[in-house]
């Protein structure tokens, strides 16, 4: 009995685990993605005053 109720810790745990490593993923490429567009917009303004 003791060992069926251990190994349901060792895979909730585990779940848990993979579940936040996915989320961390996905943080960061949508971090990335934002940092991409800020560049973009900075490069457009510079991009501006040098027209001008």
């Amino acid at each position: 009995m003791k060992s069926i109720f251990k190994s349901t810790i060792v895979n909730a745990v585990l779940v848990l685990i993979g579940a936040t490593l996915l989320t961390g993923c996905n943080t960061v490429k949508g971090f990335g993605q934002d940092m991409q567009e800020g560049g973009k917009q900075l490069q457009q303004e510079a991009e501006k005053s040098q027209n001008n």
